[in-house]
């Protein structure tokens, strides 16, 4: 239905306004002439009705001639219709396949960006890890340095406590010698009293201060023995403790071993990290080289779209040119 105020006369005014001024009175003219009010299936009625009236005035030439200038405005406005929608088509059809790709190429770069950070993040972590195993490396070579002087000091140990052995038996061999040499002694001074006491009754006398003074010597043999006895003992304190610190010793060593392999694993740990890396690095070069490839033929494709679009507009322009130039004869 006609909007309010939009009539048969008021169509027919603008229509022949649009004759006077020598102009074609298609439908959006005589749309344009009313102040862009209307409804063009109304106003299509109504100059459709007023051509008819006006063809049934005229000579049969004449009205062939209307006719056909009706029957090419109608297909020319048909045309600029289909046109202006096939345009429209094309540009929205452009726009999304634009939006799509800008939005691609966004979300490849924002991937590219996360993997960049990523790879330097283990980058960071690959370098820390070098260091430690460069510290860890260090601290190898000190532990290997103590294990080798323990290992020297040890090796000491049991030259000294085979010295202190052999120095243990010496004395127990003294000590023993000194014992026989007491028993014989002390044999032989029992003989010797005897016969002094059957045959001089005098002689007792010098014999019991011979007897103190071997009982005097034989202190002094004890006293010596005693000594002796605690420089025995206290080296054999010394050589218990020096066996503690080699089991000390070796305890640390194999602690250390077990440190060195720990260590090592760890060093393989960090070798495997770092292929790893390297591998993940390679893949995101080749999708980034996969995503720069898609985004240059999108390109191409909107270049084809933009040259598409232009081939359009200029057949729209060459379309409307031909339409003035019908229109003009």
């Amino acid at each position: 239905m006609a909007r309010g105020g939009i009539n048969k006369a008021v169509v027919q005014k603008a229509r022949e306004a649009l004759l006077a001024r020598g102009e074609n009175p298609t439908i959006d003219a005589v749309r344009v002439a009313m102040g862009n009010t209307g409804s063009k299936t109304t106003i299509h009625r109504y100059l459709k009705e007023l051509e008819d009236t006006d063809q049934r005035r005229l000579a049969p030439r004449e009205h062939l001639t209307q006719e056909l200038g009706e029957l090419v405005g109608r297909l020319a406005e048909r045309l600029k219709e289909e046109g202006d929608e096939y345009v429209q088509q094309a540009q929205a059809r452009f726009d999304l396949q634009k939006a799509a790709l800008q939005a691609e190429l966004d979300t490849a770069v924002k991937a590219h960006a996360a993997l960049q950070q990523q790879f330097e993040i283990q980058a960071e972590a690959l370098a820390s890890e070098s260091e430690q195993l460069t510290v860890c490396r260090t601290s190898l070579q000190t532990e290997h340095t103590r294990n080798a002087r323990l290992t020297q000091e040890c090796s000491d140990l049991q030259i000294r406590l085979g010295e202190k052995d052999e120095h243990i038996r010496s004395l127990e061999e003294k000590h023993q010698h000194a014992r026989d040499a007491l028993e014989h002694y002390r044999q032989a001074v029992k003989e010797q009293r005897e016969q002094d006491q059957r045959r001089h009754e005098a002689q007792v006398q010098q014999a019991q201060v011979e007897v103190r003074q071997l009982q005097q010597g034989l202190i002094v043999k004890q006293d010596e023995l005693m000594r002796l006895s605690r420089d025995n003992e206290r080296m054999l304190v010394e050589a218990r403790q020096a066996r503690k610190d080699q089991t000390a010793a070796a305890q640390a060593l194999a602690d250390k071993v077990a440190e060195t392999t720990g260590l090592a694993t760890q060093l393989a740990q960090a070798v495997g990290i770092r292929q790893a890396l390297e591998q993940q690095i390679e893949v995101f070069r080749q999708e980034q080289a996969a995503q720069v490839k898609a985004a240059q033929q999108h390109v191409l494709r909107e270049a084809r779209l933009e040259q598409q679009l232009q081939q359009a507009n200029a057949t729209l322009a060459q379309w409307r040119a031909d339409r003035a130039a019908a229109s003009a004869e």
